[in-house]
């Protein structure tokens, strides 16, 4: 299958993810060993699920984990709204049944952290563009990314475009060594597992972590509803470390503070 005839099956399902970032997730789902386990969460109507089950081994499992509840559709739209949701859900089977793909796609209509309890074994490729605010989009990067193996991929979506997404990003990984920063396709950021013993020897320097914090600062300098304190501090880069304080003032009750290294 050719990532050409992928698209052409994919591009006119309602979604966000570019032919871009689409063929970057396309070679990712290529690159999962036979037998392994492919996870999305966040399916929408189908867009980027079709690429993947498009791009995967035949014998690479697909699972799609959305609630299709009507909420978090949108920065305006948190809140459920059934009838919407059970619209996404049609036009999600519809879309996977004219691309030839529902028979490769298990769908776990549930929250991400209800479905964590339905999924067993490693995931090889992790593909997160769930909930965009910040406790429920770090909770998917934290509790899901642990069941990525050495090795194993993660792709997240709106990484650098969405300001909740950029902060949970930005702390669920800068201070976990075992995450290495690969790339990006526009807003798409790209990481690899690797343990402890692999990453010895390799520079604590990155320029794609760098960028993603002063984008998270600009951000949320820039929020009525996240704030952010910068202090300089010595890292083992020639660059100094930067200070993030997350204050999500609607709770009012305290704080979350990380120290980011520039690398």
């Amino acid at each position: 299958m050719s990532f050409a005839a992928a698209w052409e099956a994919a591009c006119d399902v309602e979604g966000w993810l570019t032919e871009a970032q689409a063929r970057r997730l396309f070679a990712a789902a290529g690159a999962v060993p036979p037998g392994g386990q492919i996870v999305e969460i966040g399916s929408f109507r189908g867009r980027s699920a079709i690429v993947l089950a498009r791009g995967a081994r035949a014998d690479v499992e697909v699972v799609c984990i959305d609630p299709h509840a009507g909420s978090d559709r949108g920065p305006q739209e948190i809140a459920a709204q059934p009838a919407l949701g059970e619209a996404d859900l049609a036009a999600f089977r519809r879309n996977l049944e004219r691309a030839g793909v529902s028979d490769r796609v298990r769908h776990l209509r549930d929250f991400s952290t209800m479905a964590l309890r339905r999924f067993d074994g490693p995931v090889d490729l992790l593909f997160v563009d769930g909930a965009h605010r910040f406790r429920p989009a770090r909770a998917d990067l934290v509790r899901w990314g642990a069941r990525v193996p050495d090795g194993g991929r993660m792709l997240v979506h709106d990484a650098f475009s969405s300001i909740g997404v950029t902060l949970a990003l930005l702390t669920a990984t800068v201070p976990r060594p075992s995450w290495r920063y690969v790339g990006r396709e526009g807003s798409l950021a790209a990481y690899v597992r690797a343990s402890p013993a692999r990453r010895l020897g390799e520079t604590r320097c990155s320029t794609g972590t760098d960028f993603a914090i002063r984008i998270a600062a600009k951000a949320a300098l820039l929020s009525g509803d996240i704030s952010v304190s910068l202090s300089s501090s010595t890292s083992s880069c020639a660059s100094p470390a930067i200070r993030l304080k997350v204050v999500e003032r609607q709770r009012r009750s305290g704080c979350n503070t990380w120290t980011v290294p520039n690398r």
